[in-house]
């Protein structure tokens, strides 16, 4: 069930794809965005510097937090810590960012830090709610066979979570890469440029020149976190396979 949703997912993705492209050419608009085509470029490869190094970044951090946070030591206290999560979850991106500039100025920093922000949250949440739903018997069945806390982590509860944990990822660089375009704003560059650009001028082709790379761009990192989550979650606990 869960693969057969997963693949009508993709195939409507790509159906809207096709779907805009014919638009595109038909309305006469593909000259007009070929006219920004050397922005495009240099604008997408900033846009993907972005979303890389913030993505990584709440990726690196996150998932320790979120194992840290399911440890048998921290039970009194994970969800209050989740709760501060939450709050910063709950904040808009752009307020975040905002306010991120009265400290870092503005450029690459604050960008990168409202990125890592909007992006931490589902990583450390889907982190801990997957390492908490192992069976406890499996954990009890490895500390029969005398493993030791660490390898129970890293040998029975973490292959057992890593899909809830990719969907977690899989959702964050969704929010990143949709929410990149905001960095424009603030002087951290990225295909926002031509976006707000085209919408201050009114120049369709250029709103679009920056909206489709956008939208492609989400469309692949999806795919490929999709064919990362099917082929290295183990077969035995992957819905997909």
């Amino acid at each position: 069930m869960v693969r057969q949703a997963t693949g009508i997912g993709r195939n409507v993705q790509l159906l809207v794809m096709f779907g805009l492209g014919i638009w595109v050419c038909n309305s006469g608009l593909l000259g007009q965005i070929g006219d920004n085509w050397d922005d495009i470029v240099y604008l997408s490869k900033q846009h993907m510097i972005l979303v890389t190094v913030s993505g990584g970044a709440a990726i690196l951090v996150g998932i320790p937090v979120g194992i840290w946070l399911s440890r048998p030591a921290m039970g009194r206290y994970a969800e209050t810590v989740m709760q501060v999560f939450n709050i910063g979850g709950t904040i808009p991106t752009l307020a975040v960012i905002a306010l991120s500039m009265t400290v870092l100025g503005i450029g690459f920093a604050p960008a990168f830090f409202g990125l890592f922000v909007a992006s931490l949250l589902p990583i450390v949440r889907n982190t801990y709610t997957g390492l908490l739903a192992v069976p406890q018997h499996l954990k009890e069945a490895a500390t029969g066979m005398g493993m030791t806390p660490r390898q129970i982590l890293f040998q029975v509860e973490l292959p057992n979570a890593l899909y809830v944990i990719f969907s977690g990822v899989r959702t964050a660089l969704a929010i990143n890469v949709g929410t990149a375009p905001l960095a424009f704003l603030i002087g951290g560059g990225g295909l926002g440029e031509l976006i707000f650009t085209g919408i201050d001028l009114m120049d369709t082709g250029m709103l679009l020149a920056g909206a489709i790379p956008t939208a492609a761009l989400a469309v692949m990192v999806d795919f490929t976190m999709g064919q990362a989550q099917l082929r290295l979650v183990p077969k035995g606990v992957n819905p997909l396979r």
